[in-house]
């Protein structure tokens, strides 16, 4: 009997970047066995943001994302990394950097284990960047595609450069998420590859066409040279051109997923499953039928989008801005005032302390809605707490209905009766944020009318793998 085959995934979110190696199981053509994981928070927030940008402006160290990268790899058994023969990536959808082709990186290979760093590349401007508001997105060219365009996605933060910073632009000749970037490092690509996953989530793209809004960028003065090429979701994008720590030269690189795709396809075990993942932000996914096509015409507050998925068919996805990172935001809030009052406490003995206070407060009459970064259908809400009284103002009570808020924002995005219509009987929950946090998970098994299960926190780094592993694409030729 052939030896089952082991594939790394990697997951490189807004926070973290995590790393697993995956194993068939030897019996079952659809098992998994999970080797070894990790992760390691990224830390990865520019000591210096673009200026022009002013205070909405929200990039990440390329640099410090790949040596989160590099600690993760380094900490995985040898043994095992030296079985891989297929590597998947993921990551943080919308955000673009950018690149001198040739020059994206330095390979070191000495008596260490060969790796790669970062050299002529930009920063990361992440989905989370806000430079472009309601009026500079309103004078942009209407998309040819049924997805609208945001602060944060791809294109229009290239838009933005282009009218405030051209001469920035003119340094690079490649651009692409973080993960199109390591797949392109990884094997050396001429051009970087970009699956339909993560070129939808940029805009100007028609998922019907797979083909980028040429005409209509172009005639706005868009620099679609800078464009990445399309390729098919699992498929494979290249073989790796350097021996990568234990892992061998030549080994299989997979196109690079969305990670919201890739923790639907490591959670969704039936078509029935609903995906709920709350990490820095939120996104509740539910599976459409074959040949299902959404309307071509992009509404910009509609709170529920169609994001490619796999074979062509489309995930319904409620995507709020607003989850781990708004009790993120909480945690900062209550360190800075105690600063203020002249006591200095550090982030993890609050983050504990509030969710420890929150246990014991199992209801609470306070409401929080926590939209303190609006929501791509809602740009300019914020957020507002009601039903204060003088007995719910204790640390218990508002962490509560913090956590409560998150959930309940996302219902108000996707009422959950439109799940059961949509045949939806359970969810898979998962999640940095979920993960470690007792209180948000019995707000989330509060509010669904449904069965709900909680993953891993690697769950999209695991899909990642699956995928390569699934699909046989360790098998099959570029």
């Amino acid at each position: 009997m052939a030896a089952p085959s082991v594939m790394l995934g990697i997951d490189l979110g807004t926070t973290s970047v995590k790393a697993a190696v995956v194993e068939a199981a030897p019996d079952d053509p659809s098992g998994f066995v999970v080797l070894a994981s990790c992760v390691r928070a990224a830390r990865a927030e520019a000591a210096a943001q673009s200026a022009a940008a002013g205070p909405q402006a929200r990039e990440q160290d390329v640099s410090r994302i790949i040596q989160a990268l590099n600690e993760c790899l380094a900490a995985l058994p040898r043994q095992q990394l030296h079985k891989v023969c297929g590597i998947g990536v993921s990551g943080q959808m919308h955000g673009v950097l950018f690149w001198k082709t040739g020059q994206g990186c330095e390979w070191t290979e000495g008596r260490a284990a060969p790796a790669f760093t970062p050299r002529a590349v930009s920063h990361l401007v992440t989905w989370q960047d806000g430079r472009c508001g309601s009026e500079f997105l309103a004078s942009l060219p209407r998309p040819e595609s049924h997805l609208s365009v945001a602060t944060g996605f791809g294109c229009a933060t290239i838009f933005w450069l282009l009218k405030n910073s051209p001469e920035f632009l003119k340094c690079y000749d490649a651009a692409g998420t973080i993960h199109d970037y390591v797949v392109a490092m990884l094997c050396g690509l001429p051009r970087p590859l970009m699956s339909d996953q993560n070129a939808a989530s940029w805009g100007y793209f028609n998922t019907q066409s797979q083909s980028w809004n040429l005409e209509i960028l172009g005639a706005s003065g868009f620099p679609v040279h800078l464009l990445p090429d399309i390729a098919e979701p699992a498929t494979v994008a290249g073989r790796t051109a350097h021996a990568w720590f234990e892992i061998p030269k030549g080994t299989r690189v997979g196109v690079a997923l969305g990670d919201l795709q890739a923790s639907v396809y490591s959670c969704m075990a039936q078509r029935t499953d609903a995906v709920l993942n709350i990490s820095t932000s939120v996104q509740l996914a539910a599976s459409m039928p074959s040949g299902f096509q959404p309307a071509q015409t992009p509404d910009p507050t509609a709170p529920v989008a169609y994001f490619p998925y796999f074979d062509r068919t489309y995930l319904a996805v409620a995507a709020s801005l607003n989850g781990g990172n708004v009790l993120a935001t909480f945690v900062q809030m209550l360190v800075q005032w105690t600063a203020d009052l002249g006591v200095e406490v550090e982030e993890s003995t609050v983050y504990s302390r509030m969710i420890q206070a929150a246990a014991e407060q199992r209801d609470t009459c306070l409401t929080i809605t926590p939209t303190v970064l609006g929501e791509r259908h809602l740009p300019d809400q914020l957020a507002s707490v009601t039903r204060i009284s003088s007995s719910a103002l204790s640390l218990g009570h508002v962490t509560r209905a913090l956590c409560r808020g998150i959930v309940q924002n996302l219902h108000s995005m996707l009422p959950f009766q439109q799940l059961r219509e949509w045949g939806v009987e359970r969810v898979v929950s998962s999640g940095s944020a979920l993960s470690r946090n007792e209180v948000l998970k019995q707000e989330v098994q509060r509010a669904f009318p449904f069965p709900v299960s909680f993953g891993q926190d690697v769950d999209a780094a695991v899909g990642a793998a699956l995928v390569m592993l699934q699909r046989n694409l360790h098998q099959e030729e570029s």
